[in-house]
């Protein structure tokens, strides 16, 4: 037994040091952890909800690797005890074997949104070390106490200990980043007081905005120095890291991409930037776990046209062929203008449109100026209701029909957005793997539908984070699959079921439809399936709080 009071005996130090390797291992055996912390918007709901939606399964891996180091703590102690107290060492050995091997599985698993180590997460991780390095060393105190032919194999059962260290972490430092964060606002509203000639933007909607942001920089951009927040940083500090690190004195325009999750999400966006100008886009049902109704949905993105109504001179744009996003515009009472792709009454529309494998055409009619032939490779009515936005807005903002020409001339597909990719041996890939909603993947599927002489694959995961619509949207989404596509694969179990029984309800032929458990996988089928002139439509990556 090791007397913990006696600072000569050399097994106190072995203790603190096993304690210091340990923490550390737990940092890295809590990765999943702490990355599902983080892709939830650091809201313990969303961890708990992936526990449940996964079953636990990473707490089963843990389990496993504890009970196998238990064993060889509990060998190695009885074997080598009787020849030196020392050896029984060997246990720690092999508990760093298993555990080494456990993290590589961890690192090496594809991963969609690895994750990030950002100054809030450098300093949760800091603190799970301390939390790791307390809890190693009472363990090993205790059971070197009270069951001393287990010694310090109690350590085997520290990793069991992670699924509630690492929210009881994010839950002692919410108030203190919380802090941090009112910080970094209070710096970026001051940034943005100092530039009152700046005009700001802000654009919401379900679906559509970085889209639309995208396109609208790219108009804007030939009479204005535009800076937009990048790839979807649409969070209060991701707009707020934007206007630290990217917005300078020589900008005209700042556009901010505004996203949201519950109630009251835009408003808070919206004190920050304190926008002039607004554009919602499609309003539906995303996120519905987290909203729970479409009321909500609408309330949350009402809170922009709200916030301009007591702007002066303030202004809105709103898609009205989007059903929701009409309501929305009904109710508003800031100014507003109404953009619909083919209501000839709309301030901006379309007519002439002609949609080919190649991308869409169209005439654009702007009110009080002359029309303007339009030439994109962009798919999909939808993302010609973006483009009419952001016409809308530009005119509003003083571009001339010359400027327009010039903008619409350079716009490109957004990555991973129906984007169109040409692969060898006249392989078409529709990319349209970022982020799927219901009304996308119908879109997307009536793209691939245009291929009319050629094999159509179909590569998806389902549809996530609709909450109780979930097992609905994806036995619907195999339906709807069943009538374009020639073979199916479905990535990862989660809606596997769903999507496949939609399949077969519709008489898809069973023996064309595969399941892989991950991307590396899927590739890998899909080589061994792949055939000249094929066009694959790859529609949505599952999140890894999905995995």
């Amino acid at each position: 037994m090791i007397d913990f009071f006696d600072f000569s005996n050399l097994h106190f130090y072995f203790a603190i040091v096993l304690a210091v390797i340990n923490a550390i291992l737990l940092c890295f055996e809590g990765y999943k952890f702490m990355q599902i912390i983080q892709l939830s918007g650091y809201h313990l709901r969303g961890y708990f909800d992936w526990l449940k939606d996964t079953r636990a399964k990473y707490i089963v891996r843990l389990l496993m690797l504890a009970i196998l180091s238990t064993a060889c703590f509990l060998v190695t102690n009885v074997i080598f005890d009787a020849y030196s107290e020392y050896l029984s060492y060997l246990g720690f050995l092999l508990y760093l074997l298993f555990s080494l091997i456990f993290i590589t599985r961890i690192y090496r698993a594809p991963k969609k949104t690895p994750l990030k180590m950002t100054h809030r997460m450098n300093r949760s991780m800091a603190l799970l070390f301390v939390v790791n390095l307390i809890i190693s060393f009472g363990f090993i105190l205790l059971s070197s106490l009270f069951i001393d032919i287990y010694r310090f194999g109690a350590v085997a059962l520290t990793p069991l200990t992670l699924p509630l260290t690492v929210p009881f972490v994010h839950w002692v430092m919410k108030p203190i980043e919380k802090a941090i964060n009112r910080g970094y606002v209070k710096r970026a509203k001051a940034k943005l007081a100092t530039m009152p000639k700046l005009i700001k933007i802000g654009i919401t909607g379900s679906y559509g905005k970085t889209s639309t942001k995208n396109f609208l920089n790219t108009i804007l951009s030939e009479r204005y120095s535009v800076c937009s927040t990048p790839m979807n940083f649409n969070t209060p500090m991701g707009i707020t890291k934007t206007v630290l690190q990217y917005l300078t004195p020589l900008h005209q325009v700042l556009i901010a991409e505004m996203g949201a999750r519950q109630v009251g999400d835009i408003k808070e966006l919206c004190d920050i930037v304190e926008p002039q100008y607004g554009i919602v886009t499609a309003v539906g049902e995303q996120h519905m776990a987290t909203f729970q109704s479409i009321e909500n949905v609408r309330r949350t993105k009402s809170e922009l046209p709200a916030y301009l109504k007591g702007v002066t001179n303030g202004l809105c744009i709103f898609n009205t062929d989007s059903p929701d996003t009409k309501i929305i515009f009904d109710n508003a009472e800031c100014q507003k203008v109404g953009v619909s792709a083919t209501d000839s009454s709309s301030f901006v529309y379309a007519t002439d449109i002609e949609t080919t494998t190649a991308g869409t055409s169209f005439v654009l009619h702007i009110r009080d100026m002359p029309d303007i032939p339009v030439k994109t490779k962009l798919f999909g009515l939808h993302n010609i209701n973006n483009l009419l936005l952001c016409v809308a807005l530009a005119v509003k903002m003083g571009l001339t029909r010359d400027e327009l020409i010039r903008g619409l001339a350079r716009i490109m597909p957004v990555e991973h957005r129906l984007q169109l990719i040409q692969a060898e041996n006249d392989v078409t890939i529709i990319d349209d793997a970022y982020n799927a909603s219901i009304e996308g993947s119908q879109r997307a599927l009536q793209v691939l539908a245009m291929w009319k002489d050629r094999r159509k694959i179909v590569i998806t995961p389902g549809l996530v984070e609709l909450g109780t619509m979930e097992r609905l949207a994806n036995y619907n989404l195999g339906q709807e699959i069943a009538g374009v596509a020639d073979i199916v694969i479905i990535m990862n179990k989660v809606h596997y079921l769903s999507v496949k029984q939609g399949l077969l309800d519709k008489g898809f032929d069973e023996s064309k439809i595969y399941n892989t458990d991950n991307m590396d996988n899927t590739v890998k089928l899909l080589g061994e399936l792949m055939q000249p002139h094929d066009v694959i439509l790859w529609e949505n990556d599952l999140p890894d709080n999905y995995t």
